[in-house]
Protein backbone atom coordinates (compact mmCIF):
# COMPACT_ATOMS: atom_id res chain seq x y z
CA UNK A 1 0.00 0.00 0.00
CA UNK A 2 1.36 3.19 -1.12
CA UNK A 3 2.34 5.54 1.67
CA UNK A 4 0.35 8.93 2.07
CA UNK A 5 1.19 12.29 1.74
CA UNK A 6 -0.95 15.40 2.55
CA UNK A 7 -0.26 19.07 1.39
CA UNK A 8 -2.08 22.21 2.50
CA UNK A 9 -1.75 25.46 0.29
CA UNK A 10 -1.01 22.81 -2.55
CA UNK A 11 -2.45 25.58 -5.24
CA UNK A 12 0.25 27.37 -5.27
CA UNK A 13 3.65 27.45 -7.00
CA UNK A 14 5.91 26.10 -4.03
CA UNK A 15 3.39 23.33 -2.69
CA UNK A 16 1.34 22.39 -5.67
CA UNK A 17 5.05 21.44 -6.69
CA UNK A 18 5.90 19.39 -3.14
CA UNK A 19 2.73 17.60 -4.32
CA UNK A 20 4.20 17.18 -7.79
CA UNK A 21 7.29 15.42 -6.19
CA UNK A 22 5.91 13.71 -3.42
CA UNK A 23 3.66 11.33 -6.08
CA UNK A 24 7.11 11.16 -7.93
CA UNK A 25 8.96 9.58 -5.03
CA UNK A 26 5.27 6.94 -4.95
CA UNK A 27 2.98 8.66 -2.34
CA UNK A 28 -0.59 8.93 -2.93
CA UNK A 29 -0.37 12.53 -2.25
CA UNK A 30 -3.93 14.88 -0.96
CA UNK A 31 -4.23 18.39 -2.21
CA UNK A 32 -5.93 20.75 0.06
CA UNK A 33 -6.47 24.40 -0.78
CA UNK A 34 -9.33 26.57 -0.35
CA UNK A 35 -8.99 26.97 -4.18
CA UNK A 36 -10.52 23.71 -5.36
CA UNK A 37 -10.00 24.29 -8.66
CA UNK A 38 -6.44 25.29 -8.74
CA UNK A 39 -5.86 22.14 -6.38
CA UNK A 40 -7.44 20.05 -8.88
CA UNK A 41 -5.11 21.35 -11.75
CA UNK A 42 -2.31 20.21 -10.19
CA UNK A 43 -3.95 17.07 -8.99
CA UNK A 44 -4.96 16.36 -12.70
CA UNK A 45 -1.15 16.96 -14.05
CA UNK A 46 0.11 14.47 -11.63
CA UNK A 47 -2.13 11.88 -12.73
CA UNK A 48 -1.68 12.45 -16.20
CA UNK A 49 1.76 11.90 -15.35
CA UNK A 50 1.11 8.18 -13.81
CA UNK A 51 0.91 9.59 -9.84
CA UNK A 52 -2.03 9.35 -7.33
CA UNK A 53 -3.20 12.34 -6.20
CA UNK A 54 -6.89 13.74 -5.36
CA UNK A 55 -7.96 17.26 -4.83
CA UNK A 56 -9.70 18.79 -1.68
CA UNK A 57 -11.16 21.73 -0.94
CA UNK A 58 -10.10 22.74 2.94
CA UNK A 59 -9.95 25.98 4.72
CA UNK A 60 -6.44 25.12 7.09
CA UNK A 61 -8.46 27.82 9.91
CA UNK A 62 -11.11 25.62 10.15
CA UNK A 63 -10.92 22.46 12.04
CA UNK A 64 -14.44 21.33 11.51
CA UNK A 65 -14.08 21.49 7.42
CA UNK A 66 -10.79 20.11 7.89
CA UNK A 67 -12.00 16.94 9.82
CA UNK A 68 -14.23 16.14 7.51
CA UNK A 69 -11.56 16.25 4.87
CA UNK A 70 -9.50 14.01 7.05
CA UNK A 71 -12.18 11.63 7.40
CA UNK A 72 -12.14 11.76 3.02
CA UNK A 73 -8.66 11.50 3.00
CA UNK A 74 -9.20 8.29 5.46
CA UNK A 75 -11.60 6.58 3.04
CA UNK A 76 -9.83 7.39 -0.60
CA UNK A 77 -6.01 6.92 0.34
CA UNK A 78 -5.34 5.69 3.91
CA UNK A 79 -3.54 7.56 6.67
CA UNK A 80 -1.41 10.07 6.46
CA UNK A 81 2.47 9.37 6.91
CA UNK A 82 3.82 12.87 5.43
CA UNK A 83 2.07 16.18 6.37
CA UNK A 84 3.30 19.32 4.14
CA UNK A 85 2.18 22.48 6.43
CA UNK A 86 2.26 24.59 3.04
CA UNK A 87 -0.62 26.88 3.48
CA UNK A 88 0.16 30.52 4.73
CA UNK A 89 1.81 33.67 3.15
CA UNK A 90 0.98 37.58 3.45
CA UNK A 91 -2.07 40.01 2.26
CA UNK A 92 -1.97 43.61 1.26
CA UNK A 93 -3.92 44.76 4.33
CA UNK A 94 -0.87 44.19 6.45
CA UNK A 95 2.29 45.38 4.31
CA UNK A 96 2.89 48.87 5.21
CA UNK A 97 4.22 51.21 2.09
CA UNK A 98 7.25 52.59 3.59
CA UNK A 99 10.52 50.32 4.32
CA UNK A 100 11.49 53.12 7.28
CA UNK A 101 9.22 55.84 9.59
CA UNK A 102 8.69 58.76 7.43
CA UNK A 103 7.66 62.22 9.93
CA UNK A 104 4.21 62.19 9.82
CA UNK A 105 3.31 58.89 9.29
CA UNK A 106 1.57 58.50 12.61
CA UNK A 107 -1.24 60.87 10.91
CA UNK A 108 -1.69 59.79 7.68
CA UNK A 109 -4.57 57.94 6.37
CA UNK A 110 -3.50 58.11 2.38
CA UNK A 111 -1.50 55.47 2.66
CA UNK A 112 -0.74 52.40 4.95
CA UNK A 113 2.19 53.21 7.66
CA UNK A 114 3.24 51.12 11.05
CA UNK A 115 0.22 53.53 12.78
CA UNK A 116 -2.74 52.52 10.76
CA UNK A 117 -2.10 48.76 9.76
CA UNK A 118 -4.84 46.57 10.04
CA UNK A 119 -5.65 44.97 12.65
CA UNK A 120 -7.97 42.27 11.33
CA UNK A 121 -5.49 42.03 7.89
CA UNK A 122 -2.54 41.63 10.55
CA UNK A 123 -4.44 38.87 12.52
CA UNK A 124 -5.12 37.50 9.21
CA UNK A 125 -1.77 36.82 8.17
CA UNK A 126 -0.33 35.90 12.03
CA UNK A 127 -3.67 33.06 11.83
CA UNK A 128 -3.05 32.01 8.34
CA UNK A 129 0.54 31.06 8.87
CA UNK A 130 0.78 29.60 12.65
CA UNK A 131 -2.69 28.81 12.86
CA UNK A 132 -2.51 27.28 9.07
CA UNK A 133 -0.03 24.89 11.06
CA UNK A 134 -1.25 24.06 14.06
CA UNK A 135 -4.58 22.96 13.10
CA UNK A 136 -3.46 20.50 10.18
CA UNK A 137 -1.23 19.15 12.42
CA UNK A 138 -3.45 18.50 15.45
CA UNK A 139 -5.55 16.47 12.64
CA UNK A 140 -3.39 14.64 10.56
CA UNK A 141 -0.77 13.85 13.52
CA UNK A 142 -3.09 11.72 15.04
CA UNK A 143 -2.39 9.13 12.02
CA UNK A 144 1.77 9.46 12.78
CA UNK A 145 1.05 7.90 16.63
CA UNK A 146 2.69 4.83 16.31
CA UNK A 147 3.20 3.94 12.99
CA UNK A 148 7.33 4.12 11.39
CA UNK A 149 8.84 6.72 9.03
CA UNK A 150 5.84 9.62 9.46
CA UNK A 151 7.05 13.57 9.40
CA UNK A 152 6.07 16.99 9.58
CA UNK A 153 7.33 19.56 7.08
CA UNK A 154 6.98 23.15 7.67
CA UNK A 155 7.32 26.22 5.63
CA UNK A 156 9.05 28.85 7.28
CA UNK A 157 11.00 31.47 5.51
CA UNK A 158 13.60 33.97 5.37
CA UNK A 159 11.42 36.14 7.27
CA UNK A 160 12.26 34.12 9.92
CA UNK A 161 16.14 34.79 10.07
CA UNK A 162 15.66 38.22 10.03
CA UNK A 163 12.24 40.30 9.40
CA UNK A 164 11.73 41.57 6.13
CA UNK A 165 10.77 45.42 5.67
CA UNK A 166 7.05 45.98 5.18
CA UNK A 167 5.76 42.84 6.14
CA UNK A 168 5.81 43.08 9.94
CA UNK A 169 2.95 40.01 10.52
CA UNK A 170 4.26 37.51 7.48
CA UNK A 171 7.92 38.47 9.51
CA UNK A 172 6.47 37.81 12.99
CA UNK A 173 4.30 34.68 12.05
CA UNK A 174 7.28 32.68 10.01
CA UNK A 175 9.34 33.21 13.28
CA UNK A 176 6.90 31.71 14.99
CA UNK A 177 6.78 28.46 12.49
CA UNK A 178 10.14 28.19 13.50
CA UNK A 179 9.87 28.05 16.88
CA UNK A 180 6.87 25.93 16.54
CA UNK A 181 8.27 23.41 14.48
CA UNK A 182 11.04 23.20 17.26
CA UNK A 183 8.41 22.58 20.11
CA UNK A 184 6.50 20.42 18.14
CA UNK A 185 9.50 18.04 17.38
CA UNK A 186 10.37 17.47 21.52
CA UNK A 187 6.64 17.28 22.35
CA UNK A 188 6.73 14.11 19.23
CA UNK A 189 9.81 12.78 19.32
CA UNK A 190 8.59 10.32 22.06
CA UNK A 191 6.23 9.07 19.47
CA UNK A 192 7.99 8.59 16.88
CA UNK A 193 7.16 11.60 15.02
CA UNK A 194 9.83 14.05 13.14
CA UNK A 195 9.00 17.47 12.99
CA UNK A 196 11.11 19.63 10.78
CA UNK A 197 10.81 23.08 8.98
CA UNK A 198 12.33 24.59 5.20
CA UNK A 199 13.16 28.22 4.87
CA UNK A 200 12.94 28.83 1.19
CA UNK A 201 14.53 31.66 0.13
CA UNK A 202 13.24 34.33 -2.63
CA UNK A 203 10.80 32.76 -5.04
CA UNK A 204 8.67 34.11 -7.77
CA UNK A 205 5.06 33.26 -6.76
CA UNK A 206 1.89 34.51 -7.02
CA UNK A 207 2.16 36.31 -3.97
CA UNK A 208 4.81 37.98 -4.43
CA UNK A 209 4.84 38.81 -7.93
CA UNK A 210 4.05 42.60 -8.00
CA UNK A 211 6.08 43.37 -4.89
CA UNK A 212 9.00 42.02 -7.33
CA UNK A 213 8.17 42.87 -10.89
CA UNK A 214 6.39 46.33 -12.67
CA UNK A 215 3.31 45.68 -14.71
CA UNK A 216 5.55 45.85 -17.58
CA UNK A 217 7.74 42.95 -16.48
CA UNK A 218 10.50 44.66 -15.46
CA UNK A 219 12.10 44.29 -11.87
CA UNK A 220 10.94 46.35 -8.86
CA UNK A 221 13.48 48.14 -6.82
CA UNK A 222 12.91 45.29 -3.78
CA UNK A 223 13.93 42.87 -6.55
CA UNK A 224 16.90 45.01 -6.76
CA UNK A 225 17.65 44.48 -3.27
CA UNK A 226 16.65 40.76 -2.67
CA UNK A 227 19.37 39.94 -5.53
CA UNK A 228 22.10 42.26 -4.37
CA UNK A 229 21.38 41.07 -0.54
CA UNK A 230 21.89 37.13 -2.36
CA UNK A 231 25.14 36.01 -3.24
CA UNK A 232 23.96 33.59 -5.94
CA UNK A 233 22.32 36.66 -7.45
CA UNK A 234 18.76 34.93 -8.87
CA UNK A 235 15.64 33.98 -7.48
CA UNK A 236 15.42 30.20 -6.45
CA UNK A 237 13.71 27.63 -8.57
CA UNK A 238 10.46 25.49 -7.53
CA UNK A 239 12.51 22.48 -7.97
CA UNK A 240 15.43 23.35 -6.12
CA UNK A 241 14.19 22.82 -2.52
CA UNK A 242 13.27 19.18 -3.62
CA UNK A 243 16.98 18.05 -2.10
CA UNK A 244 15.81 19.89 1.86
CA UNK A 245 12.42 18.35 1.07
CA UNK A 246 13.16 14.43 -0.08
CA UNK A 247 16.06 14.04 2.77
CA UNK A 248 13.77 15.64 5.58
CA UNK A 249 10.83 13.03 4.89
CA UNK A 250 13.16 10.09 4.15
CA UNK A 251 13.02 8.07 7.40
CA UNK A 252 15.90 6.20 6.67
CA UNK A 253 18.37 8.80 5.83
CA UNK A 254 17.05 11.58 8.54
CA UNK A 255 16.07 9.05 10.89
CA UNK A 256 17.70 11.42 13.82
CA UNK A 257 17.02 14.85 12.31
CA UNK A 258 13.96 16.52 14.11
CA UNK A 259 13.57 20.24 14.52
CA UNK A 260 15.25 21.67 12.19
CA UNK A 261 14.99 24.97 9.70
CA UNK A 262 17.00 24.29 7.18
CA UNK A 263 17.44 27.42 4.62
CA UNK A 264 17.36 27.12 1.19
CA UNK A 265 18.24 30.64 -0.33
CA UNK A 266 20.99 31.06 -2.32
CA UNK A 267 23.14 32.11 0.59
CA UNK A 268 20.44 34.64 1.57
CA UNK A 269 20.98 33.79 5.54
CA UNK A 270 24.55 34.04 5.17
CA UNK A 271 25.36 37.06 3.46
CA UNK A 272 26.41 40.12 5.83
CA UNK A 273 26.21 42.88 3.48
CA UNK A 274 29.66 43.40 2.92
Amino acid sequence: MKKVCVVTGAGGVLCSAFAAEMARKGYSVALLDLNLEAAEKFAAEIRANGGDAKAYRANVLEKDTLETVHAEILADMGKCDVLINGAGGNNPRATADHEYYEVGDETRDDIKTFFNLDKAGFDFVFSLNLMGTLIPTQIFAKDMIGREGCSVINISSMNAYTPLTKIPAYSAAKAGVSNFTQWLAVHFATAGIRVNAIAPGFFVTKQNKDLLFNADGTPTARTGKILAATPMKRFGKPEELFGALTFLTDPEKASFITGVIIPVDGGFSAYSGV
